[in-house]
């Protein structure tokens, strides 16, 4: 068996989804590599997926909220979308380059190569390429259902959301959202690299791969609270900048980081936003969560099954941030709960269960 592994850069949730994916195949013997869809098709390809992508986060995400609701509304309609019309095009590149390096299978964390590899199983010049689609969210995004693999990785409770959208529950795989064991497992405390002491308290913001998101507003009434703050920028330089100038000891401003697993088991508390696969992440490592500046649409929905299943609570202002972390503070229970909650609802061994599933039906 050899596996390819196809993401897009759009975000990073996908891209890591696809790390761990690859992790665990690596650990069970797999041969696999991991590439970005767009790569194949040259440079251009992927610069305009990812400034298109970009430039749908302007306004503060409200232009990816109409992009979002005009997709679900065409989703409804049961007609080919444009997005399926556009990745069918690269069809027949990407058929040549797994018959070229003898893939097996495939394996997608994004939309886009799934569509591509439908329209590729929809035409009978082709030979059939398994391939496995990972839902990386916690609700089917639009035209989905244009996808046709041989199954559907998701979230546990979430059958019912796919069936509606014409998906047969024979094709569900509920592993979960997979999340490395290394991840898990490896994760190591750095208070001592920053000189934490253990008695103090520790709230992380996590601002996404692309550092999204406001916080002048909430540092400075969070360093009042005489805690310490640490801020993950991720590849925002100006954020990561304009953080440093506060020359403040208890903020520790960090850019992109490779082992954002130490610094959330090295934390008390986790406000982020919401990412299907960091919120994934921070349940796995079991953190009291505040979901803050989602990008509306697909992570407004990933809030809600949180909120919802009492894993985290949503903060919709700069005030109900401050607030919520006070309370969290001042309420062990509440910070309990959430705990027990999120070990009850979040596979920790989702991509160890995803690759077992594998080497019996794939092998």
């Amino acid at each position: 068996m050899k596996v390819l592994i196809l993401s897009c850069s759009t975000g990073g949730g996908h891209n890591s989804c696809a790390n761990y994916i690859k992790e665990e195949l690596l650990l069970n013997n797999i041969e696999c590599n991991f590439i970005d869809f767009f790569d194949i098709f040259g440079k251009n390809a992927k610069k305009m997926s990812s400034d298109i992508y970009l430039k749908t986060l302007g306004n503060n995400g409200k232009i990816f909220k109409n992009v979002y609701k005009a997709g679900e509304f065409v989703s409804k309609s049961k007609l080919q979308s444009p997005v399926y019309i556009f990745n069918k095009m690269f069809k027949k590149k990407l058929y040549e380059y797994i018959q070229k390096n003898n893939y097996t299978l495939v394996i997608t964390t994004h939309l886009f190569p799934s569509l591509t590899l439908t329209a590729i199983n929809n035409d009978k010049k082709y030979k059939h390429i398994p391939f496995l689609f990972v839902a990386t969210d916690y609700e089917p995004c639009p035209f989905i259902e244009e996808a046709n693999p041989e199954y559907f990785i998701m979230q546990k409770t979430l059958e019912n959301a796919f069936i509606q959208k014409g998906i047969s529950e024979t094709n569900l795989l509920n592993t979960g959202i997979p999340v490395s064991s290394n991840f898990i497992k490896n994760a190591k405390s750095i208070r001592r690299e920053y000189n934490i002491s253990d008695d103090e308290k520790v709230v992380l913001i996590m601002l996404g791969s692309m550092g999204f998101g406001e916080i002048d507003n909430i540092i400075n009434p969070l360093l009042k609270e005489n805690i310490k703050i640490i801020v993950i920028c991720g590849t925002n330089k100006q954020l990561y900048e304009k953080l440093n100038e506060y020359k403040n000891d208890n903020l520790i401003v960090i850019g992109f980081t490779k082992n954002i697993n130490d610094f959330i088991y090295s934390s008390d508390y986790v406000l982020s936003k919401p990412g299907g696969l960091s919120s994934t992440e921070i349940a796995s490592i079991h953190k009291p969560l505040l979901h803050i500046y989602p990008i509306p649409g697909i992570e407004t929905y990933n809030t809600l099954f949180f909120e919802n299943n009492k894993m985290s609570i949503k903060c919709d202002t700069d005030k109900e941030i401050i607030d919520n972390i006070k309370y969290l503070m001042n309420n062990e229970d509440i910070c309990k709960e959430m705990i027990q909650n999120q070990k009850k609802i979040i596979n920790e061994n989702s991509a160890s269960d995803l690759v077992k599933f594998i080497l019996d039906h794939f092998n």
